[in-house]
């Protein structure tokens, strides 16, 4: 009998704040039709399980490019959580010796500051996620004005929302409440990312104010869902946050998966600063 060869594929499951993907380094070759991988290998019952899988590859531009498909196979701009692991993927296994890489992404390029601990291997990197975009038509929002801040919109079902458009590469709704523990985030995350106002579709936080440099926050991922943590979402809050003089411009974000610090600074770039941590190896068989 004629044993059909099995396509292997070797990855690294990695996570930054409990924002877990699926690492692939296409230095060499990529896998085809992607978009169907990364839905098998995410699904949490029957592949590796993550919020998406992420390529590392060659870039003409930059020292390594990322690109990275959702759990349902749509491709996304940019992730800042998957952009720290990239750069430790990238350094404790030898690809690169230098601790400050440049990152091509669909948002453009990232710098990543790595922070090494005591064993020499990547803890923690701070990543230049560049400038927020706040001109509604190129978040994209449907929305007239110079700012889409504090703006009432409204679902197919007919709830209401009060909602900041911040784009970070990838376009983010950010919804203050009083209580985030009665929010019901996967219902009205879901009716939120859908929204009419949103052209492409948006990610949308969820965010309790706890004080002028901390702020707790669920998120709500176009085309993956609740996940425990999202960068772009943490740096567009912060952003909104201070924006609408709720918060300084230096604050922790509290998120199910940890804690990330964001830092807009004076020069207008928005800084973002958490963990990276290797999870496990293996082969996925297709």
């Amino acid at each position: 009998m004629k044993v059909s060869k099995v396509d292997e594929i070797r990855f690294t499951k990695m996570e930054g704040a409990g924002n877990d993907y699926i690492y692939i380094n296409c230095l060499q070759s990529t896998p085809d039709n992607i978009a169907e991988l990364a839905q098998r290998m995410s699904d949490r019952h029957f592949g590796v399980g993550g919020d998406g899988i992420v390529l590392i590859m060659t870039s003409d531009i930059a020292d390594f490019r990322m690109r990275m498909f959702n759990a349902d196979g749509s491709e996304a701009q940019m992730c800042g959580n998957a952009s720290r692991c990239v750069g430790k993927y990238v350094y404790d296994n030898g690809l690169t010796d230098k601790k400050t890489v440049t990152l091509e992404t669909l948002a453009g390029i990232k710098v990543l500051q790595l922070h090494t601990g005591a064993d020499g291997k990547v803890e923690s990197v701070t990543v230049d996620m560049g400038a927020p975009i706040l001109d509604p038509s190129l978040v994209p929002a449907r929305h007239e004005g110079d700012i889409m801040k504090d703006a009432i919109i409204r679902t197919a079902n007919g709830h209401e929302a009060v909602v900041t458009a911040v784009s970070m590469g990838n376009p983010h709704g950010v919804v203050f409440v009083e209580d985030l523990s009665k929010v019901d985030v996967h219902g009205l995350g879901r009716e939120l990312e859908t929204a009419d106002v949103w052209p492409e579709k948006a990610n949308i936080e969820f965010a309790e104010v706890m004080g002028p440099n901390d702020i707790r926050m669920r998120v709500w991922e176009r085309g993956s869902g609740e996940t425990l943590a999202c960068g772009t979402g943490a740096c567009a809050t912060c952003v909104a946050a201070a924006l609408t003089g709720r918060t300084e411009r230096q604050v922790k974000l509290h998120l199910l998966g940890g804690v990330l610090t964001i830092d807009w600074r004076e020069d207008g770039h928005v800084y973002m600063t958490g963990p990276a941590t290797t999870v496990f190896t293996g082969i996925y068989e297709r």
